[in-house]
């Protein structure tokens, strides 16, 4: 594994020291886990962007989405 240097404020620190307690892991595993989770959800977003610019997606419109799905739980 690589190994890297950040600068962070003290109060982040101890909060991830804390975290890292209370879940008893390490501080270094707990940000590559933290890091991992928003590379993740970074690509997520991506990816819903791509798709809200897709021209050949339709739009619904929620009103009308709701009223069918609320007639079909009615019946």
């Amino acid at each position: 594994m690589t190994q890297i240097t950040a600068r962070l404020p003290e109060e982040l620190v101890a909060a991830i020291d804390t975290a890292a307690n209370r879940l008893q892991r390490s501080r270094s595993d707990l940000v590559r886990q933290a890091l991992e989770y928003y590379l993740e959800d970074l690509e997520d977003l991506k990816l819903g962007l791509e798709r809200l610019q897709d021209p050949s997606d339709p739009v619904l419109d929620w009103e009308e989405v709701k009223r069918e799905l609320l007639a079909e739980d009615q019946s």
